[in-house]
């Protein structure tokens, strides 16, 4: 029954459902057919959660929900919903309640914090000639480039948006440290997975796209909470 419950995906700051790629194909081999990559605006929290729980509604059966990034902070606040069976959080943040991604940023600032800039629009971008180095080390400089150049900014005010009531709480969970991460500091995502009780967590050797860098283990990791749903 496993290869049956639909899986959805949910993507972070600076780029768009399509930074799953890798890990969709990987899922697709094993046999998994209701997957689905939501598209959010990037512009609240409360914004973005409600297009996930959009996407959960339509869903028939149980979902696991996996989220990369903010994506993680989307899923703590959308993911309580009755048919999700299980979060997945992928190099994530996964705030408490009143917490926000960027009060966790700021108790242990990344190594690419200073290659953040903001626009006279107010949304916030990598710079273009650091975002290999910042979000994606451990990919090629062609897969670099891409992603830098569609990355997806959001509206700075989002990382200030803090967190209700989070799922992680109440849903069971799973948790993927990247230990080479300069996006979210190691340490905190090392806090967070530990103070959830999580299933399972899994430490890799990668940078912050590992969805990208490490796409069987991050399937491997979804496969086991799709089974337990």
């Amino acid at each position: 029954m496993s290869k049956s419950t639909a899986i959805v995906l949910v993507h972070g700051f600076w780029g768009g459902a399509a930074h799953w790629a890798k890990v969709i194909t990987e899922l697709a081999r094993r046999g998994y057919a209701s997957l689905h990559a939501v598209e959010m605006p990037l512009t609240s929290l409360a914004d973005d959660a409600e297009r996930v729980r959009k996407m959960v509604r339509q869903q028939t059966g149980p979902v696991i929900l996996v989220g990369h990034s903010y994506g993680g902070a989307v899923l703590s606040e959308a993911g309580d919903l009755p048919n999700v069976a299980g979060l997945v959080y992928v190099a994530a943040f996964a705030p408490d309640a009143g917490e926000s991604p960027g009060g966790i940023t700021q108790q242990d600032p990344p190594v690419a914090a200073p290659n953040l800039a903001p626009d006279s629009d107010g949304y916030l971008w990598i710079k273009a000639d650091k975002f290999h180095e910042s979000f994606c080390q451990d990919l090629d400089a062609e897969e670099a480039l891409v992603m830098a150049v569609t990355q997806k900014a959001p509206l700075a005010g989002t990382f200030g948006d803090a967190v209700a009531t989070p799922a992680w709480r109440s849903k069971p969970s799973w948790y993927q440290i990247s230990s080479q991460d300069r996006m979210i500091a190691p340490t905190n995502q090392q806090r967070m997975s530990a103070r959830m009780n999580a299933r399972k967590v899994v430490t890799l050797d990668a940078g912050h796209a590992s969805l990208a860098s490490h796409p069987s283990e991050i399937a491997d990791l979804i496969e086991e909470a799709a089974a337990t749903a």
